[in-house]
């Protein structure tokens, strides 16, 4: 039999395994089916998210606790997507449900400053040093979006860098770069595209060689110490402090979006295990303890720049807030998720670190030679190889690995096995995992691998 022969027959019968799949999926999502197509006559493609969608369509989450996620047809599943991420004690845990139940008590939205505010500010202080002066906001979107117009505003120079396959929010700054094919626009709409340029990540020398290119008018540089939607890739130390070098030298911000990273690894960020000093730092997820947030940090004389009582139209930096910044409810629910991290002798770190380490170990072994898999501390991606790739080091190597096959290997253990990876998304594991979850999704991994 030719190589073509077999390749044709494996082909066929993926096909088939996945057409299985799919009879196994909406045979338990009936519910969910009824609904998805009654949200699609409300909703863009059914959805309030790009990415919330998968095929045949997802299903319709009812409630949620612990490590678990239950649908509207009451299927349970472990859930490593972690609300985009942000939710490093699992879903509802208890010091931010007490939380917030007492706070609705007393209201939920002000519209005024308030006492909670002071408190989460002065946890985020001790452990964010670069956060002299704190500016919150809603999403990790607008947090991105204000420290770059506070780096245009410092430096009165127009031109951003970002990172290829860097992901900062649908702020229409930074839009750019962000899926493979880099070359090609991301959205119609877009006017100012010509003042970002992108860098490829852990490539010092072409970075910088860009960087030259547009000195004369670079405001800044914005990175996330691990790339995040780009493919779970971290940033090479050696990397991240030459390119701060060259921003800081040409008199240009260096700004970190630790938005991902912020809390996620250690009580506090990744920049300060790898002695870089950054002018602005973005934080957002795990800092609202679930509840909608966005945090610009930054030292003092940059942030003075967005302080109106002092700066008239033409020299301030208008970041604003927004109506729901710094709600009661978002303050109190970030505040009880930082002090419980903080407590002295708290395991998390060490417990989901462990967990992720193994995770990424044991996919590597059980799948052989046919995946990578990045990340760093409970953050991991497995990425199924093709031939001209040996090494993952930025997100062109990451978009040349067979991402459809990733699909189906994240839609097979939501349709068999209960176990909820976003479709194609890094992985997160929170406090509320275990080993067993982990031997368990090893277990099921390893029935995948046998069919490829």
């Amino acid at each position: 039999m030719t190589g073509f022969a077999i390749n044709d027959i494996l082909e066929k019968t993926m096909v088939r395994y996945l057409e299985e799949n799919i009879k196994i999926y909406k045979k338990k999502t009936q519910n969910s089916a009824s609904l998805f197509e009654k949200s699609k006559k409300y909703h863009v493609n059914g959805v309030s998210h790009n990415i919330r969608f998968f095929e045949p369509y997802p299903f319709f989450t009812k409630s949620a606790k612990g490590k678990f996620l239950e649908d509207v047809d009451s299927n349970k599943y472990v859930d490593y997507w972690m609300g985009h991420w942000s939710l490093i004690l699992g879903h509802s845990p208890k010091p931010v449900r007490q939380a917030v139940k007492k706070q609705l008590g007393l209201g939920w939205m002000y519209g005024t400053v308030n006492k909670m505010t002071l408190e989460l500010s002065e946890i985020i202080q001790k452990a964010v040093p670069v956060s002299e002066k704190i500016r919150y906001v809603t999403s990790g979107t607008e947090a991105t979006m204000y420290a770059v117009r506070l780096a245009r505003s410092v430096t009165r120079k127009k031109t951003i860098a970002k990172i290829d396959g860097g992901w900062h929010g649908y702020t229409s700054d930074l839009l750019k770069t962000v899926n493979w094919p880099f070359d090609v626009s991301e959205s119609s709409g877009l006017v100012d595209e010509k003042h970002v340029v992108s860098l490829p990540l852990n490539d010092l020398e072409k970075s910088l060689e860009i960087l030259k290119s547009v000195k004369d008018d670079l405001a800044g540089t914005i990175i996330e110490p691990v790339l995040g939607g780009g493919g779970c890739i971290p940033a090479e130390e050696d990397y991240l402090k030459g390119i701060q070098e060259f921003v800081q030298k040409n008199n240009s911000l260096f700004i970190l979006d630790e938005i991902v990273t912020g809390f996620r690894f250690r009580f506090g960020c990744l920049y300060s295990t790898m002695k870089l000093d950054p002018d602005i730092v973005t934080l957002g997820k795990i800092v609202g303890g679930g509840f909608p947030v966005g945090v610009i940090c930054g030292k003092n004389e940059i942030m003075e720049h967005a302080n109106t009582t002092k700066q008239g139209k033409s020299e301030r930096a208008y970041i604003g807030g927004g109506t729901f910044s710094a709600n009661p409810a978002t303050m109190v629910a970030g505040h009880a998720t930082l002090s419980a991290l903080e407590k002295k002798g708290n395991p998390v770190y060490s417990k989901i670190d462990g967990l992720g380490k193994e995770a990424r170990k044991q996919l590597e072994k059980v799948f052989d030679g046919k995946v990578i898999v990045t990340g760093k501390g409970s953050l991991f991606m497995t990425h199924f190889i093709k031939d001209e790739i040996s090494q993952i080091k930025n997100a062109a190597d990451a978009a040349k690995c067979d991402n459809a096959l990733l699909q189906r290997y994240h839609f097979e253990m939501i349709a068999r096995d209960g176990i909820f990876f976003l479709p194609g998304k890094l992985g997160a594991i929170s406090n509320a995992h275990s080993n067993s979850d982990i031997k368990n999704m090893i277990n099921v991994s390893s029935r995948f691998s046998s069919t490829l």
